[in-house]
């Protein structure tokens, strides 16, 4: 049995350290405000990400991002954590797949929106960082 660390991609993003390996669960982000998207909306921004992400080398399944984008944001584009220790530095983790700004910045993929809340760029942007840090993020199967 293989074990796996499990770490936020804001934690890591901003050199949070994770003590034993341990990752205490939280409450999800919070919107600031209503969400904007629906199954349809997420469905294909989705799609819309992948097809950039295939144009660029960047591997990942609508599974993989589909998977992480309901667990960091329940598909609001409008998500925003302002809770924990990114959002204390303020930082906070924004848009579908809880990136902080350095990440979202330095993954930034061309063609795509300098909005982090684009749902578009902050998919790929996080795809992007996830494929350089683990390989794809279909390996995500945790906050990152």
């Amino acid at each position: 049995m293989t074990k796996t660390k499990k770490i936020s991609l804001g934690m890591v993003a901003a050199g949070a350290a994770v003590m034993a390996g341990t990752v205490v669960s939280a409450p999800a982000a919070s919107a600031a405000t209503p969400a904007q998207s629906s199954g349809g909306n997420v469905d294909t921004w989705i799609k819309e990400s992948l097809k950039v992400m295939h144009a660029q080398g960047i591997p990942g399944t609508y599974e993989g991002i589909h998977r992480n984008l309901m667990r960091e944001s329940t598909g609001n584009p409008n998500a925003i954590n302002n809770w924990d220790s990114n959002a204390m530095k303020g930082i906070p983790s924004k848009g579908l797949m809880q990136v902080i700004d350095p990440t979202f910045n330095a993954y930034h993929v061309a063609g795509t929106s300098q909005n982090i809340y684009d749902p578009v760029a902050n998919i790929t942007a996080s795809a992007n960082y996830a494929a350089h840090r683990y390989g794809s993020i279909d390996n995500v199967n945790s906050a990152y």
